[in-house]
């Protein structure tokens, strides 16, 4: 609630004196309000301070997942020795291996046909010769009677309208006496039966052709035999996908090989490095003697004890691995992170087995510690979100204070306000008495001494 200012209109050459005081008076009793306005604007900035304390803490905890991920999978990656046939990808693979696929005689594709004639029109020339004919979709039969309204238009709105799995339109070619075509076209890829039978009891003339019935993505994967529907396969070797993308000729095969690629750990390392330094930074601006806001605030505190845990962080101290320092994680004097590429290049085999053993996973060793990190930037039940509500709380009260103390301060405005303007009424008559009574005592003189000016 906001205070509208009062102006005082008088008539007494003391208005102005009046207009002041009253300004004065409001202004001297607003004083507790501003001091409550100021303290909400303080709660902002650290709302807003704690907020991107949070989102940076956040942010270095899914890198540090990231890491524990990382290192579960042993950094695992897919790759094809022909990516125009065969693309991989790693989603969860527990182990290296190879894969060899060879025999990729088709790729899955929908089956589609049209109609073996054309016609004249698509609304009046006949579609069926008996106005009733069969959809077969797979294992599946549709019987549709156009009889009401035989024409290709009739008929595919019919199909449409089905939810068949497959979709009609109607082609012309604008040239020739019958340029109207049904087009018919599976919704899914795969081998499927699609025909459209003429008179199904009679004649049963199927009226689509039969060239493309679809086809499934047939391979062999070590040498056993695949057969899917789609080019997309998730479901074969458990935790790689594959996208077949053509066919392979004779004797010709693509080998896709799931290995440790250093280049995803170094990455994750990298990311690591640039958020902490982040958060580091967002910390530091809340310490010393140019503290912000958050200066000697519980969660600054907390924030840093996380930090310093990630940072001494030795693990069970078993392999060649024991501190971030091995995997070329550095620290300047002022605490400033930096990568040395050169450190973790120079990691043996064995040694980078270690390094997934140091990092563990998102529950275990390194990669663990993201849940200390966490429980301070969890959007529903973590340090920050509680300080937040905090502030809310805090600032609701004081927003409650400051509509009361304003409310008042109206109150006495207006009562000074009507006060004043007693106060000019009253000192306009004396003035104009005062007036009435010069204008006679000069008159009197004039009368008694005549003009003495």
């Amino acid at each position: 609630m906001s205070l509208s200012p009062l102006s005082f209109t008088g008539v007494s050459q003391f208005s102005a004196d009046f207009q002041s005081i009253l300004s004065r008076a409001v202004s001297i009793a607003s004083l507790p309000v501003k001091t409550l306005q100021n303290q909400q604007q303080d709660l902002l900035s650290q709302k807003i301070l704690v907020s991107n304390l949070s989102s940076a803490v956040a942010t270095l905890a899914s890198t540090v997942s990231t890491l524990g991920s990382t290192a579960a999978q042993k950094a695992l990656a897919a790759y094809s020795s022909d990516t125009s046939k065969v693309t991989a990808t790693n989603v969860n693979s527990a182990s290296a291996a190879v894969y060899t696929l060879t025999n990729i005689t088709s790729v899955a594709r929908s089956a589609a046909e049209t109609s073996l004639s054309g016609y004249v029109d698509s609304t009046s020339a006949p579609a069926s010769s008996t106005g009733v004919v069969k959809l077969t979709v797979g294992s599946n039969d549709f019987t549709i009677d156009i009889s009401s309204s035989n024409n290709l238009t009739t008929l595919r709105d019919t199909i449409n309208a089905l939810g068949a799995g497959v979709t009609a339109t109607v082609l012309t070619t604008g040239t020739g006496a019958n340029p109207y075509y049904l087009s018919l076209t599976a919704n899914s890829t795969g081998a499927t039966t699609l025909e459209l039978r003429d008179d199904p009891t009679g004649a049963n003339t199927n009226l689509l052709t039969s060239l493309n019935q679809g086809a499934n993505t047939d391979f062999l994967l070590n040498g056993v035999a695949v057969s899917k529907t789609t080019a997309y396969i998730n479901d074969v070797v458990p935790g790689v996908t594959f996208t077949i993308g053509d066919t392979t000729d004779v004797n010709e095969s693509v080998t896709v090989t799931v290995a440790s690629d250093r280049s995803q750990l170094e990455t994750a390392l990298e990311g690591f490095v640039a958020n902490y330094n982040v958060l580091r930074e967002q910390i530091n601006a809340q310490i010393g003697s140019g503290a912000g806001l958050l200066s000697g605030d519980y969660l600054v505190r907390e924030v840093q004890g996380r930090l310093r845990s990630l940072t001494s962080y030795s693990g069970d101290g078993s392999g060649s691995i024991r501190g971030l320092a091995d995997l070329g994680i550095e620290f300047d004097q002022a605490g400033v992170a930096s990568f040395n590429a050169t450190t973790f290049d120079a990691l043996s085999d064995s040694s980078l087995a270690d390094a997934f053993d140091f990092l563990g996973s998102t529950q275990t060793g390194f990669g663990g510690l993201a849940s200390t990190l966490t429980d301070i930037s969890d959007a529903v039940t973590g340090l920050a979100k509680i300080q937040i509500d905090k502030y809310d709380e805090t600032d609701r009260r004081l927003g409650e204070q400051i509509a009361v103390m304003t409310e008042r301060i109206s109150e006495m405005q207006i009562n000074l306000n009507r006060k004043l303007q007693i106060a000019d009424a009253l000192l306009s008559t004396l003035e104009s008495q005062q007036n009435i009574l010069d204008a006679s005592i000069k008159s009197l003189n004039f009368s008694l001494y005549g003009n003495t000016e």
